[in-house]
């Protein structure tokens, strides 16, 4: 089911124009100024000589960069550290090593999101073919057996997504949205498509680097856009709706709204 973001949170497939790879995140770890502020200084070198190179370039040796960067070894091996986890470098041992731009990452279309994804990208594109082929499924067991309990679980999650969105969280949204799909999942009573449902999104949550957007419009639009589509979801299901239901499912997994925002970046 779907909504934005970065890893180990979340942070796609080729074929889509205008992506590139995930934008580098600055640590917040402190005021610039002492070893974490040159740390992030000499990272910020680095990321501004990566931008200006093709990716799997050879940026130099360590040494060569910490050069550059003027910064002790012991500060440069902490903006290496920031640099890989920010997806943008590779260390590559032996001759001819050395420091290299990170390739792109691999992209999956996710609904009306993109997701980066690692190197497990073809099982994560499988996962979210099937998940959305299960989506209906599990939507017509929960108008079926939602209990008030079980609605008011779902609101719960609704209300998380909508902090986030508030807080322009992408990441936090995201999140928010695939933990409300797996409650939903978790009221089917058949064990079977629920037990599949949940390791699907877990398999598509692990091995997500970053969430994209799939326009030009603000992020922050679009998960507007998709909360209220899942709040409404959740309405839908609290009043057994069916028809109401499965055409929010359908427009949730397979197309733009016809009106309102142009989507975005977000996951199921």
């Amino acid at each position: 089911m779907d909504p934005v973001a970065p890893s180990p949170s979340v942070n796609k497939p080729s074929g889509f124009a205008g992506f590139a790879p995930p934008r580098a995140v600055r640590s917040e770890a402190s005021p610039r100024g002492g070893a974490t502020g040159r740390a992030d200084q000499a990272a910020d070198r680095v990321a501004k000589l990566i931008e200006t190179v093709g990716p799997g370039s050879r940026l130099g040796t360590k040494d060569e960069l910490r050069t550059l960067c003027s910064v002790s070894v012991g500060t440069f091996n902490e903006a290496l550290r920031l640099l890989q986890a920010r997806g943008l470098v590779t260390v590559k041992p032996g001759p001819g090593g050395g420091i290299f731009s990170a390739e792109q990452s691999p992209m999956v279309r996710l609904g009306n999101s993109v997701l980066a994804l690692d190197a497990q990208h073809n099982d994560v594109a499988e996962a979210v073919r099937i998940r959305d082929a299960l989506d209906p499924l599990l939507i017509e067991d929960a108008l079926w057996h939602a209990s008030p309990a079980d609605v008011s679980g779902l609101r719960r999650h609704i209300t998380a997504m909508e902090k986030a969105v508030t807080a322009a969280d992408a990441v936090g949204f995201v999140h928010a949205n695939w933990r409300l799909h797996a409650a939903i999942a978790a009221i089917s009573p058949n064990a079977l498509l629920s037990s599949l449902y949940t390791h699907l999104l877990d398999l598509i949550e692990s091995h997500t680097l970053s969430v994209l957007p799939a326009s030009e419009q603000p992020l922050g639009e679009y998960i507007a856009y998709r909360h209220e589509l899942h709040r409404d979801l959740v309405d839908a299901l609290d009043q057994r709706d069916r028809e109401k239901a499965l055409r929010i499912i359908h427009e949730h997994n397979t197309s733009t709204p016809s009106t309102g925002p142009t989507p975005t970046p977000t996951a199921h």
